[in-house]
């Protein structure tokens, strides 16, 4: 699977408002920095729990067959087009007719071919994302995106840094996690 983030969440300014508080930082000589580090938590988040926190538009790449195939990225709101992939790279839109589509209650998104193409791979675009937005976020999934920016602030310069979010992040975001079996 490769996903490319099409149309990436848009940040409310809250979210920084809060990082800025938690870190008692009253300039906006930081706004970047600070706001790269809640769009890098807000990955690492979606490593973590599994579930990709905010709205997105996304792009995955599948290889053409004709039975059900997943996408990897959770929950998906809707699949809006299918395109065939030449060896060239070049992309052509498949028919609606060309493909199914089903999203479960869980949010997993899957594509069937129903004819065969003479391609190999077909690219997926599809929105996913617990929340619209940094409003609607759970509240324990904000609080944990705060804290895990904010630690990344403050250690920003000592190499021995955790490679995880710390325990009090991983607490706020445990029962959000979901766990698969291989």
């Amino acid at each position: 699977m490769k996903r490319a983030i099409t149309a990436p969440p848009i940040l409310a300014p809250t979210a920084l408002a809060e990082l800025k508080a938690w870190l008692g930082i009253s300039t906006t000589r930081d706004d970047a920095e600070l706001t790269g580090l809640i769009k890098t938590a807000l990955e690492l988040c979606e490593g973590f729990i599994g579930t990709m926190p905010l709205v997105s538009g996304c792009e995955e790449v599948l290889q053409t067959c004709g039975d059900w195939q997943s996408l990897a990225t959770r929950p998906v709101k809707a699949i809006t087009g299918v395109l065939a992939i030449a060896a060239d790279g070049t992309r052509t839109a498949l028919a609606a007719t060309d493909y199914d589509i089903d999203i479960d209650a869980e949010g997993t998104g899957r594509i069937r071919l129903t004819r065969p193409i003479e391609q190999t791979r077909v690219a997926v675009k599809f929105t996913a994302g617990m929340a619209e937005g940094w409003d609607t976020l759970p509240d324990a999934i904000q609080q944990g995106l705060v804290r895990w920016a904010a630690y990344q602030h403050r250690v920003r310069d000592n190499d021995k840094a955790m490679a995880g979010p710390p325990a009090s992040v991983a607490a706020l975001w445990r029962p959000w996690r979901r766990m698969r079996i291989a």
